[in-house]
């Protein structure tokens, strides 16, 4: 394969993953199937573990959709990732109500105890910190996200012995 050949989504993901993009394109009528660029995103972060502009080509050919829809979605969600991240990625909201409650000082142990701030990933590359406006869950602030499970009413102890259990 020559550097300027174009990579398909077929030569980025395993069966596994194709059969399951092939499954969300099923749920919409053919020209409606760009609704699946979320899950197919999705899909292709899960085995890739972020994306890239290859991938996100590769998705906007499969749906046969505009490349600049691609690039929309993932810069937009704030579940998608944009370059290598850490074994954990945690998303921790700084709105409002989260801000209120305590995110500050959570955000605070990730850089004395961690060394890292929002963008960041830890020197063993085990986590990575992202800073998330809203993730819908004010009753619950402060809270962060990791491996997809989210963490409420947490003080900085919780978010101390969590990260001691995910080491």
């Amino acid at each position: 394969m020559s550097q300027t050949e174009t990579k398909t989504l077929e030569d980025l993901l395993s069966s596994k993953g194709l059969e399951q993009a092939a499954d969300w394109v099923k749920k919409y009528p053919e020209e409606r199937k760009r609704a699946a660029i979320i899950p197919i995103m999705s899909i292709v972060q899960e085995e890739l573990g972020y994306l890239t502009q290859e991938s996100m080509d590769a998705v906007a050919d499969y749906l046969v959709c505009p490349k600049i829809a691609a690039y929309e979605v993932a810069t937009f969600y704030s579940m998608f990732r944009l370059k290598a991240a850490g074994k954990y990625v945690i998303s921790l909201c700084t709105n409002v109500s989260c801000m209120l409650a305590g995110s500050e000082d959570i955000k605070k142990w990730f850089k004395d105890e961690l060394g890292i701030e929002p963008g960041e990933t830890s020197a063993d590359g085990k986590f990575t910190l992202k800073e998330v406006e809203c993730m819908a869950a004010c009753g619950g602030a402060p809270m962060l996200e990791v491996d997809k499970q989210y963490h409420e009413n947490l003080t900085v102890d919780k978010v101390a012995h969590l990260i001691r259990e995910l080491k």
